[in-house]
């Protein structure tokens, strides 16, 4: 079969899936396989597939078609302009995650610091804390040994050396956090009750959910906070807008002030 016989193929299988990107997720599956960027692929309509190549781009269509997240189907998705390995064990990491970096690099903090990713899943946010700031010392915790064991390939990978532990939250890391440190926490804040979309349906829920509010495990964190001697100079946290005011007031109990919020991202400074 040739490139374009199989893309209108596979782009219309998907669209009657109810795939909105349709397209554009075959040419992304096409590239994979064929190992030709798009360009390429569109300008050579008339290049035949082999028999292994559409056993394997069919299949993968009939995951995506089951609406199986298109980054595990790859095995592989980017996150700040790195890519970085993902499976079913991860939550894909989301490109609103970013902007947690962002606001990380411009705090007004000592250039050696340490940071801690709490709830590290596949490893981006540790990662990327520690390429994008080197001098620093990072950790990474996961209560999810699957998790922690993706997150240690992609720091390998990407040579990014940060320590990971496994436990609950800050549990692993109490006798290591002395000050200045920041907390990185993209933990799961979805309520319970919250309709996800077909794709987010196929990722672990619990990596997603977090109690009727969504905010089950942020308490939990500045429970924890309270007991440590040495407390975090900065907590950044994701969450959903409407939920922004809420775990506001949930770290105001606990002694931080809002210092920064965007779409997603709100930035603690202890008080």
């Amino acid at each position: 079969m040739k490139v374009d016989e199989w893309l209108k193929r596979a782009t219309k299988t998907l669209k009657n899936n109810g795939i909105g990107t349709a397209r554009l997720d075959a040419l992304v599956l096409l590239e994979d396989t064929m190992r030709h960027d798009r360009g390429w692929l569109l300008a050579h309509p008339e290049f035949e597939l082999n028999s292994s190549q559409l056993k394997k781009l069919d299949h993968q269509i009939k995951s995506r078609a089951k609406h199986e997240p298109l980054a595990y189907i790859r095995g592989k998705t980017e996150f700040y302009g790195r890519e970085f390995k993902v499976n079913k064990d991860v939550l894909e990491p989301r490109p609103e995650s970013e902007t947690m970096i962002e606001l990380l690099k411009k705090l007004p903090l000592p250039k050696k610091l340490l940071i801690a990713d709490i709830g590290t899943g596949s490893g981006a946010l540790a990662i990327m804390a520690k390429l994008e700031m080197p001098d620093s010392g990072v950790l990474a915790t996961d209560i999810d040994l699957k998790c922690l064991a993706i997150a240690k390939h992609n720091a390998q990978k990407l040579g990014a050396d940060v320590k990971f532990f496994k436990g609950n939250l800050l549990e692993p890391v109490y006798s290591l956090l002395a000050t200045p440190y920041v907390l990185l926490c993209n933990l799961p804040y979805v309520p319970d009750n919250y309709q996800l979309n077909s794709a987010a349906m196929n990722e672990p829920k619990i990596a997603i959910f977090g109690g009727p509010d969504g905010l089950d495990l942020y308490r939990r964190l500045f429970e924890q906070i309270d007991s440590m001697p040495a407390k975090p100079k900065y907590i950044l946290t994701e969450s959903l807008p409407p939920q922004h005011k809420k775990l506001a007031k949930v770290a105001k109990k606990h002694d931080y002030k809002l210092a920064q919020t965007t779409d997603f991202i709100q930035v603690f400074k202890n008080t």
